[in-house]
């Protein structure tokens, strides 16, 4: 684990796109849904402060900020790229995991060389965020062992980065391609104009291509770490309980569990997994703070973890 001052910084894309100031957009929230109703833990979501001491109205604010510059010219490129056949081309890509092999903490390790550009709450390598959610859920479920590896696992899915993959298609939360764009996208009032879906009258439609109530699972997202570690975790037959694996698959998609948007196209599995995902969130979310933590003492209870649920050299 190198020091968070010497971390290697990758490049931004050579395709720039020119920064303007974004504009606030309608946060929306379903109105049959209620926040926290079937809360797995049987607690509230913290009140107004997270492990940080950090508000939580100062998290995910993308109107200001030293590093808003940066994270909008990644979600810039990002809805300008992220079209139905681009993501269908990723599945195909990627689908077989036949990257190359490694273990769980060969990847993790690999995540000390990426700083997630679409992140406007954390400049420091990946690694620390995932042992830092990984600890606040083991502090809050105890006796829930997989949820504490599905905590450190969740952004695993980032190695893509570092593997070639421009951090537009790797990193920030997902949408669904192939449908109308909801008003809880980040920055989607002033970023998918160039984006070729967008004339597609179907596409245009709320719910383009799919039909009503066919569940997430049919639904194609825009390509990124969430699908793409959820298909390396079914590829090597994680021993996980499956809400593990939902949670990390749709752990990004911030306008349907915060938001409430695309509820129109979820099953009742959806709907009964939200909460699930709703608590790997808080953690995810409010767990990112300066102080990072001892990697070195928290690593072999973390190697147990891994023996257990995901052992040995694992394709990719």
């Amino acid at each position: 684990m190198q020091h968070p001052m010497n971390w290697a910084r990758l490049q931004h894309p050579t395709n720039q796109v020119r920064v303007q100031h974004p504009a606030s957009w309608a946060q929306a929230q379903h109105p049959t849904i209620r926040t926290w109703e079937g809360d797995p833990s049987g607690e509230q979501r913290p009140e107004s402060e997270a492990v940080s001491g950090k508000a939580k109205s100062e998290y995910r604010n993308y109107t200001q900020g030293r590093l808003l510059d940066r994270v909008y010219s990644t979600y810039a490129l990002m809805h300008t790229h992220q079209t139905v056949d681009f993501v269908r081309r990723k599945h195909a890509e990627y689908g077989p995991c036949r990257l190359r092999k490694m273990s769980v903490m060969e990847a993790l390790e690999l995540l000390d060389n990426l700083v997630d550009e679409s992140d406007p709450d954390v400049d420091f390598p990946n690694s620390y965020h995932a042992y830092q959610t990984a600890e606040g859920i083991r502090q809050a479920h105890p006796d829930r062992d997989w949820f504490h590896l599905a905590g450190l696992l969740h952004d695993l899915g980032k190695v893509l980065a570092l593997f070639g993959e421009p951090q537009w298609a790797v990193v920030g939360d997902t949408f669904p391609v192939g449908c109308k764009v909801q008003p809880s996208v980040v920055f989607s009032d002033s970023t998918f104009c160039d984006n070729p879906d967008t004339g597609d009258p179907l596409y245009s439609t709320e719910c383009g291509m799919y039909q009503p109530g066919c569940g997430l699972e049919n639904v194609l997202m825009s390509w990124g770490h969430d699908e793409y570690m959820y298909k390396v975790m079914k590829f090597n037959n994680f021993s996980l309980p499956k809400e593990a694996f939902y949670m990390i698959r749709f752990h990004s998609f911030y306008p349907w569990h915060t938001h409430g948007d695309y509820m129109h196209l979820c099953s009742e599995e959806d709907l009964r997994m939200l909460p699930w995902v709703k608590e790997l969130n808080k953690f995810d979310l409010y767990t990112k703070q300066e102080a990072l933590p001892d990697v070195q003492q928290l690593r072999g209870y973390y190697q147990s973890l891994i023996d257990k649920y995901c052992p040995g050299q694992l394709c990719w």
